[in-house]
């Protein structure tokens, strides 16, 4: 976390409303193992393991200012940093936007160049906490994702968007360029289309993007909330400590030349046949059960 955003603990539970789509959160004392408090965003581990970062900025519609991003930073942390915390997910409170994206007035305020250089870290630096978080991080897009919000949706493992959410590039229209998000969005879509979208600058409706490659899933409103929990549920039951062999496999990977990556991937082979989940998983299969994890 960095210097000055510390977390509070809070002693109001908070989760999300059936059928919200995380556009409200109520007290439910039987929901959470914690709550911590954030200036930005609110954060919930709950007793499934999976924990919950809900962008928590309406007035701004969740535009990423440095505070947002260093509140992301700190929670994300705390969900690497927590043995309890096995699935993240990361959502936004406000009804129709998941996130408007960089904050425009940052760019155009009148400090130093320098101030300004240096301010745009936290960008790659979430992006490659959220890589290297070695816990699967499902974007729960609710709304508008535009901008540098696309970027950090990328970023995340898997994406189940609501139907009516639209994704975009808008920068170019403003006389600005997405340079921080550019590289995430080739390594997720085809060259032409992704070119497409810097650009014109135009969006898409989910279903697109699903077409796309750029969304694993789109759901109606009313089924959003129990998709997400399903494949949230499901991933935070895997092995922890193979989940985290994988992504971080995973990550480390996707730029290496090809036979460097078959090297390191047959080294992580090795070392997942030394783990005791690796042999509970083969034990239980053949007996027919449901594996006991002991993450080791």
């Amino acid at each position: 976390m960095l210097p000055g955003r510390a977390a509070l603990p809070v002693d109001v539970p908070r989760c999300p409303r059936a059928g919200s789509g995380a556009a409200t959160f109520d007290t439910h004392p039987h929901w959470y193992l914690r709550a911590v408090g954030y200036e930005t965003l609110r954060y919930d581990v709950a007793e499934t393991g999976v924990a919950t970062i809900a962008l928590d900025q309406p007035d701004t519609r969740n535009a990423l200012s440095d505070a947002v991003l260093d509140d992301l930073i700190g929670a994300f942390t705390a969900a690497r940093d927590d043995d309890a915390v096995r699935a993240v997910v990361l959502t936004s409170t406000h009804p129709t936007t998941f996130s408007s994206g960089g904050n425009l007035a940052g760019f155009a305020a009148e400090v130093p160049l320098v101030h300004k250089h240096f301010g745009t870290e936290r960008f790659p630096a979430l992006f490659t906490l959220i890589g290297e978080l070695g816990k699967p991080v499902l974007c729960a897009v609710n709304g508008h994702c535009l901008a540098g919000a696309l970027g950090l949706a990328l970023a995340c493992d898997l994406i189940i968007a609501k139907d009516g959410a639209t994704f975009g590039t808008p920068e170019i229209n403003v006389g600005v360029f997405p340079f921080m998000i550019m590289a995430l969005i080739y390594r997720n879509l085809g060259r032409k289309k992704t070119t497409e979208l810097l650009l014109l600058g135009e969006r898409i409706d989910a279903h697109e993007a699903e077409r796309l490659g750029m969304v694993n899933r789109v759901v109606g409103d009313e089924e959003f909330d129990a998709a997400v929990a399903e494949w949230t549920t499901r991933l935070a039951g895997k092995s922890p400590v193979l989940m985290k062999l994988g992504k971080d496999a995973m990550f480390a990977q996707q730029d290496m030349a090809f036979e460097d990556a078959l090297v390191f991937l047959r080294s992580q082979l090795t070392i997942a046949f030394a783990t005791e989940d690796i042999q509970e998983g083969v034990k239980a299969f053949f007996e027919k059960r449901e594996p006991a994890w002991t993450g080791r």
